[in-house]
């Protein structure tokens, strides 16, 4: 589905291409067969971008290129552009200089005139971005400088690469990301659609992190930032966000914290035993209460106000078990409450 961007286009993240091998470094290839299903970057009134098809190129050249940096980026650029027009080592000093992790070395890049990436990407697409391929034009196009939309597009390979687990982070977006947002908390309202390359596709939250991974990119570069346009202004980033997402690309979120207490019920003492428990990420926290024999202690996930969340089930004869998943909820609690003789118990919490 078309939709409006700034100047009539809209971006998307989703391109399968599956393709041979990348040439060797300055090694020129012949026509590449490409079969793809894309929804790609469209201008307004060029129909749906979905579709699958085969599409061959007149070649590319390029390769891997060493940096200033000292990093690896692999480049192709289309041989219908004159080798001065378009030099496959100075964007890979221009990605090379994107706000960046490790994933930088995976990803494959190919720059091609307009008409090919309609090709590739599907009619009106200026870009597209799939299985580690990133696919823009050399030149402007629609007012749209390719700085932008190489940005943007990276912002989505930077998402393919983080994780946000009950969730793909490219949809959601990565973890600090996703929860500075509240994308959990909005997909549960009605406010944000993860995924959604139709009719909601503003208000994907996929591609609000590719727009705010390009502000973010901008500011570093000190560059003039680009208008707001492609997704629902609701996600334009604050400061806070723009933390969070610049977190999320140099120190990504690699699994839950893991804690386990051991406690103990004492004679004459409560019956009830509580713990507080922070929740800084959206995700899923799990809790598991290990008893002695013979006690039937029962183990409570509450909120800040008290209200039971999740209830702990019999795992085994002695264990206990909940989850649940952290969905704006910063201050919880667990309880346990004894059913049986007093005596010790441990508990191991593993929180986003």
């Amino acid at each position: 589905m078309p939709f409006a961007w700034a100047s009539g286009l809209v971006t998307a993240a989703c391109l399968a291409l599956q393709a041979g091998a990348p040439p060797a470094e300055g090694v020129r290839s012949g026509p590449l067969p490409v079969a793809l299903h894309v929804s790609g970057l469209v201008r307004a009134g060029s129909g749906s971008p979905s579709s699958v098809r085969l599409v061959r190129t007149t070649g590319w050249h390029g390769g891997a290129f060493t940096t200033e940096t000292g990093d690896t980026v692999t480049v192709h650029v289309s041989d219908s552009y004159p080798q001065e027009q378009v030099v496959p080592q100075a964007w890979a000093e221009f990605f090379a200089a994107l706000p960046h992790g490790s994933e930088l070395a995976s990803v494959r890049i190919r720059i091609a005139p307009l008409p090919e990436v309609e090709a590739f990407c599907g009619v009106g697409s200026l870009g597209c971005y799939g299985r580690e391929e990133l696919v823009i034009t050399g030149e402007p196009a629609g007012g749209t400088t390719p700085e932008e939309v190489a940005r943007h597009e990276y912002g989505h390979h930077v998402a393919s690469n983080r994780l946000n687990p009950p969730w793909r982070a490219v949809d959601w977006g990565p973890k600090r990301w996703a929860s500075v947002e509240r994308i959990c908390s909005r997909a549960e309202n009605g406010t944000a659609f993860p995924g959604d390359e139709g009719y909601r596709y503003s208000l994907n939250p996929g591609e609000a992190f590719a727009e705010t991974f390009r502000v973010l990119a901008e500011q570093k570069a000190g560059a003039a930032l680009s208008s707001w346009s492609i997704v629902d202004g609701s996600f334009y980033p604050d400061a806070d966000a723009l933390r969070a997402a610049a977190e999320d690309v140099a120190k990504p979120w690699t699994g839950p914290a893991e804690k386990t207490v051991r406690a103990r019920f004492r004679v004459g003492g409560p019956r009830r035993w509580l713990m507080p428990v922070t929740a800084p990420l959206d995700g899923e926290l799990t809790a598991e209460l290990r008893l002695p024999p013979g006690r039937l202690d029962t183990l409570e996930l509450l909120s800040a106000d008290g209200s039971v969340l999740a209830r702990g089930l019999w795992a085994a004869t002695s264990t206990r078990r909940l989850s649940f998943v952290v969905c704006g909820q910063r201050r919880l609690a667990l309880r346990v409450t004894r059913a049986g003789v007093p005596g010790r118990f441990d508990l191991t919490v593993t929180r986003p």
